[in-house]
């Protein structure tokens, strides 16, 4: 299994998607880079970890993959 992404990395990881559509690709170490340029004050670790929930979004979303990418349009608030 997988590990969870938290609330901040998702949340991150949708805004700088939806302000930059077209920048990130699904190579880990551009999205890695430009993470860096586009935030300031972030950890190595949480830095890394918004690239690869962008990285994996859209390799999910390239693939047309049958699991569905997590891109922020329904709300995440569902219980269990």
């Amino acid at each position: 299994m997988g590990k969870v992404k938290t609330d901040q990395v998702k949340r991150a990881g949708k805004e700088l998607m939806r302000r930059f559509p077209t920048t990130f690709t699904i190579s880990f170490d551009e999205n890695k880079r430009l993470v860096d340029s586009l935030t300031k004050g972030t950890t190595t670790r949480v830095r890394n970890q918004i690239a690869g929930y962008i990285t994996r979004t859209k390799a999910l979303a390239q693939a047309g993959s049958d699991m569905e990418p997590d891109t922020g349009d329904e709300d995440d608030d569902e219980s269990e």
